[in-house]
Parts: C-alpha cells; structure tokens; sequence
C-alpha cells in the first residue's frame, strides 16, 4: 500500500506515491485556485489511474487557502474511505518552532525542517527553489526551527522583468553559454542562473556565519523543481534532494495517523 503526498504551492501543487520513504510515482501539475472540490477529484482519479486502488492514505501541506477549503471538501467527498490528514497548526510535527509567532509560518517549510533534521540531522539549511519565492529554512543541531528568510522565486522575478522591461521579454529558463553574455536572452539567463546562485551562497555564508557554526558541519540540502536549474553552480549546497517535502509529509502523517 501507499501513501499520497501533495504539497500545494502558489505556483504548482506536487503529488507523489511514497511507499517507505521512496517516491514511487510523481506528478506536478498548476495550482488553479478557481478549481472546485469536484474537479480536483477527477484530476487526482485521472493522475493515479489503477494506483488510486493502492492509496491507503492521503497528507496535504499547502499555502494557498482557498484551494486547501476544496481539498478539504474533495477528501471528505470523494475519498472518505481513505485515511487523511492536513498539516497545519496544531499537528505534531516533533519540530519545536522557534518564531515570534508559529502560526504564520508556512507548512511546507516546517516539513521541509522535519525532512532535513531526520534525513541529515542539524545543524541544517533548506533551499526550496519554488517557482513564487525561493525559501531558506535553518534547523539547529537539535531539530528545532530557528528561522529563514524568503526571496522572490526565478520564474515570478523573470515573469516581472518582462511586464516592465520595454525592451525585453521571457526566454527559457535555461543556464546560458557564459557569465558574460552576448544577447539579450542569454543576459536575461545568466542574470537569473547565476544572479541566483550567487544570493543563495550568500544568504547561505550569512546564515551560517549567525549560526556560530563551523560550515562543513551544516548541511545544505537544495529542493524544489527550479534546484537543477542552479544546484551545479552553487558550492555551498551538501545535497539535492527534490523529495524532501514528500519525504516530510510522510514523517508528519505517520506521527499522526
């Protein structure tokens, strides 16, 4: 049998079978907050075909409100037989939050903590490249969450420098030829490849530097499915992970049910 994992983001929501900490089948599809509970059903039907008869269980961490009330509506409707849980304040997570206030603090990145400290164990730092905003999360040596810091994500910052930019326009996120680039669209690239890479090894440096700790004693795991974009061209990263918060929802939906 199987677990479902979906993390909903702004931009995209990520689905996958996980069976014993291995994802097994995976799928990314556009988080459409005008979907209503009915259409989300026949989505996830469509996606998990045959599979759908091994789920035993379903875990949902999501930042979007509106489409969390259909989700909640959908497994109440569509699959009642199946055991769910949504992470959210006031689930035991075993991942003591250290913040002026808790509450706000996005789901996903208190089940990417969780990941990493159970993974990796601590210190650790987690960069989730999203397509909205590029999160960092700090986890101590002892499993606690300590903070972070969130900047725009490479596709919203490309997505703003062709709405205002007279002259230029959205090109693939690709890495260009060179730093130096000989055209417009190879500028526009290598100012989001390595524009990014350079800010994540700094905030990195920054973070651990505030940490007190020695750098190759803190893990840094890159996730999200903009990481390969820019994984090769950071040094400070330990790992590449792009399951890590399939892995978590896992972690938090055992603790739970």
């Amino acid at each position: 049998m199987a677990l479902l994992a979906a993390d909903i983001g702004n931009a995209h929501t990520v689905l996958g079978l996980i069976r014993d900490g291995d994802v097994t089948a995976d799928w990314r599809v556009a988080t459409v907050d005008r979907h209503t509970a009915d259409e989300w059903a026949v989505l996830l039907r469509g996606l998990l075909g045959p599979a759908l008869a091994e789920v035993d269980g379903i875990v949902v961490c999501s930042t979007v409100p509106a489409v969390l009330h259909e989700w909640r509506d959908m497994l109440a409707r569509h699959f009642a037989e199946l055991r769910s849980l949504v992470v959210e304040p006031g689930v035991r997570t075993g991942v003591p939050v250290l913040m002026d206030n808790p509450r706000e603090v996005g789901t996903d990145r208190i089940v990417n903590a969780l990941a990493a400290s159970h993974e990796y164990g601590g210190p650790a730092i987690v960069v989730d490249f999203g397509g909205t905003a590029t999160t960092f999360d700090v986890v101590s040596g002892q499993g606690q969450y300590v903070g972070g810091a969130i900047a725009p994500g490479i596709e919203i910052s490309l997505e703003a420098l062709g709405r205002r930019g007279a002259q230029l326009r959205k090109v693939e996120l690709a890495r260009p030829r060179t730093v130096i680039a000989k055209n417009t669209v190879e500028a526009l690239q290598s100012g989001m490849v390595f524009g990014v890479a350079s800010q994540v090894e700094g905030i990195v440096s920054r973070m651990i530097e505030e940490l007190g700790a020695v750098p190759d004693d803190v893990t840094v795991v890159a996730t999200g499915y903009l990481a390969p974009l820019v994984v090769e061209e950071c040094r400070s990263f330990t790992h590449h992970d792009p399951w890590l918060t399939l892995r978590g929802l896992e972690l938090v939906y055992a603790r739970n049910v």
